[in-house]
């Protein structure tokens, strides 16, 4: 990262929240999300991701209520999530409670019906005819012109207005990796003489970590579902995972088994990985990077959600993985060696296994996790030894006892997922 940049202390052991207010709720609005957020909390939710926030172009709406990503203006509410006051009292409950809160910002492009456009037609991309345009096939949107200066300075404004006006605490960025790194530069030092904030990047290009804290895990994400669907062999998750490993130092990988994008158009956790979505969601906080959990995903959610339509999340029943999140939040926050330790991978030789050693010796007392997991739909025995693994480990979420010395057998079922911490 570059030296001028550091990431908010709080984003290392965080885990994030992503919100589809459309969806949450019947009112689909700020005020009734806001009913949840004391559960969350005890959920051990540390940032709430809002979607784009911003109202939404008629002009080419898909559906009866179009894309979040199809903004008309860059400093206004959509009216169908409430007022300016209810984003302000909801960031200000959210904070109370101890979270922070990071809003969607969409740079890449605008709706087909920007308040920019009447003004400053020149801000916005071209064809040959002269029409408004865009590059990637979305056919409800145009790009924006960066070989316009003022559109850079007026697009960075309208970031610093939320971080000054709303006191939010980051940036979830869309399509991080279409803007220019240069602009993106000059708009975290442009918002950071506001406040500290934390900068996501939905990219997984290397050289954006100059700016951005995290990025996704687009590359693991993809070859796990390809796990699962009999295409890819461990040896090639490894091989992504040690890829990440290559990063520049500090910078945070985020990892999912769902979000907006996924359950949407590409199906939910449990049509993807099928037995193995509880397995992939505990590596995913146990790994070294950032969690994410999609609105929903603690009920769990079997149903893909409408992108560009009203599709109410159904909350009637108890979410029934809030303990098993709450357990895996609890493990984070505990032991540093989940954010800051080191990791060894112990050979399995199974398919679709992974265990792995999350240790750190410098800690006092020393911390010792070990992970255990099925990722497949087949009984599956593992064997392997090592020196750490020696004393009396506790499972987190049964609570039992066990004592190993050194060698360490497993019969894994379809969806078994272990993990025992060094008493």
């Amino acid at each position: 990262m570059d030296a001028n940049f550091k990431t908010v202390q709080w984003a290392n052991c965080s885990s994030i929240y992503e919100v589809n207010i459309r969806q949450y709720t019947p009112e689909g609005t700020f005020k009734a999300f806001q009913i949840h957020l004391p559960r969350l909390k005890e959920m051990g939710v540390d940032v709430l991701w809002l979607m784009p926030i911003t109202p939404i172009s008629i002009e080419g709406r898909k559906g009866s209520l179009g894309s979040y990503y199809a903004c008309s203006s860059y400093t206004k509410i959509n009216p169908e999530f409430g007022t300016e006051q209810d984003l302000i009292d909801l960031i200000s409950s959210a904070h109370q409670l101890g979270m922070k809160l990071i809003i969607d910002w969409v740079a890449n492009h605008t709706g087909r019906q920007h308040e920019w456009m009447i003004n400053h037609p020149e801000w916005f991309a071209r064809d040959e005819e002269g029409n408004f345009t865009e590059r990637n096939g979305w056919d409800d949107v145009v790009d924006l012109n960066y070989n316009n200066n003022e559109m850079r300075a007026a697009l960075i404004g309208a970031m610093q207005y939320w971080v000054q006006s709303f006191k939010i605490d980051g940036f979830r960025c869309d399509m991080a990796h279409l803007v220019p790194l240069e602009f993106w530069k000059k708009a975290r030092t442009a918002c950071e003489t506001i406040k500290p904030l934390f900068w996501l990047a939905e990219c997984e290009e290397t050289d954006y970590h100059d700016v951005f804290d995290a990025s996704y895990a687009w590359d693991w994400m993809h070859i796990s579902e390809k796990l699962s669907k009999g295409e890819a062999n461990m040896n090639e998750v490894y091989h992504v995972l040690h890829h990440y490993n290559q990063y520049p130092a500090g910078a945070l990988k985020l990892f999912f088994t769902s979000n907006h994008d996924e359950n949407s158009w590409n199906g939910t956790a449990y049509e993807k990985f099928g037995a193995a979505a509880k397995p992939w969601a505990v590596f995913c906080f146990t790994w070294k990077g950032i969690p994410l959990i999609y609105s929903g995903q603690e009920l769990p959610n079997y149903h893909r959600l409408a992108f560009f339509d009203k599709d109410l999340i159904d909350w009637t029943t108890t979410p029934q993985l809030h303990d098993f999140y709450k357990t895996l939040h609890t493990l984070r926050k505990s032991y540093q060696c989940i954010t800051n330790g080191a990791t060894f991978n112990l050979p399995t030789e199974a398919e679709k296994t992974m265990a792995y050693l999350r240790y750190d010796n410098n800690a006092d007392p020393k911390e010792i996790i070990l992970v255990a997991l099925n990722l497949g739909d087949q009984m599956q025995k593992i064997s392997f030894a090592h020196d750490l693994l020696v004393g009396e480990f506790n499972n987190i979420f049964s609570g039992l006892s066990f004592t190993f010395n050194q060698a360490v057998s497993f019969e894994l079922m379809p969806g078994d997922y272990f993990v025992y911490v060094k008493n």
